[in-house]
């Protein structure tokens, strides 16, 4: 039996950081799937026996349930002792960036990414509405990055898997990712991380993905 049990499907960025994090520190997990696109997560079962927020990851560990990634991100890093602050104003740091993420980074961007591009909707005001905030979210990161290789301290953090949930999602959102160039460059250092995978890969999709 593994030893971490991870609530998860692959079209969900959040659940890919904490995927991405057990890979990465060598962790012996296992993906659980979960079916989104079926309301699973919105089943009163769900909710009373998984999960309250109704809503993935969820990470189950030596009799711990866990929930929310940037809390999850923490957990694990203190349990592996990899990837985590190195300092007092380090971790302060990392939740700076990881609250910024979950507020507008991530936010944004993977409701865009859920409506334009895997809901199919079409160019909408709700999809104009997203893709500009988005957009501006990804300019603050963009401008970040031009002045360090990583989020903070130089090297890989929980912060920087944080911020990595959506960015390699192949989903079409209109967005002009490649003018991000310090993005780019950032999502090419992750990639070169040994045992770097794809959300694809690394987690189980569903038949109505």
């Amino acid at each position: 039996m593994s030893e971490y049990k991870l609530h998860c499907f692959a079209e969900s960025g959040n659940a890919y950081k904490v995927a991405l994090m057990l890979e990465l520190t060598g962790q012996d997990w296992q993906p659980l799937f979960v079916d989104f696109f079926h309301g699973q997560t919105r089943g009163d079962a769900w909710r009373s026996e998984v999960n309250e927020q109704g809503e993935v990851p969820v990470l189950e560990h030596g009799g711990n349930t866990l929930t929310q990634s940037a809390l999850i991100l923490e957990y694990l890093a203190q349990q592996t002792g990899q990837f985590g602050p190195q300092s007092e104003a380090e971790r302060r740091e990392s939740w700076r960036w990881m609250l910024f993420d979950n507020h507008k980074f991530t936010s944004y961007y993977a409701t865009l990414r859920f409506l334009y591009g895997l809901k199919k909707t079409g160019e909408t005001d709700v999809t104009t509405f997203f893709r500009e905030r988005a957009t501006a979210a990804y300019r603050v990161v963009d401008q970040h990055l031009s002045q360090t290789p990583f989020m903070i301290g130089g090297r890989l953090t929980i912060a920087d898997l944080s911020l990595a949930g959506y960015v390699f999602m192949p989903e079409d959102t209109g967005m002009q990712l490649a003018d991000f160039t310090h993005i780019e460059a950032w999502k090419a250092r992750i990639q070169a991380t040994p045992g770097w995978k794809h959300p694809y890969e690394l987690m189980p999709r569903g038949p109505a993905a």
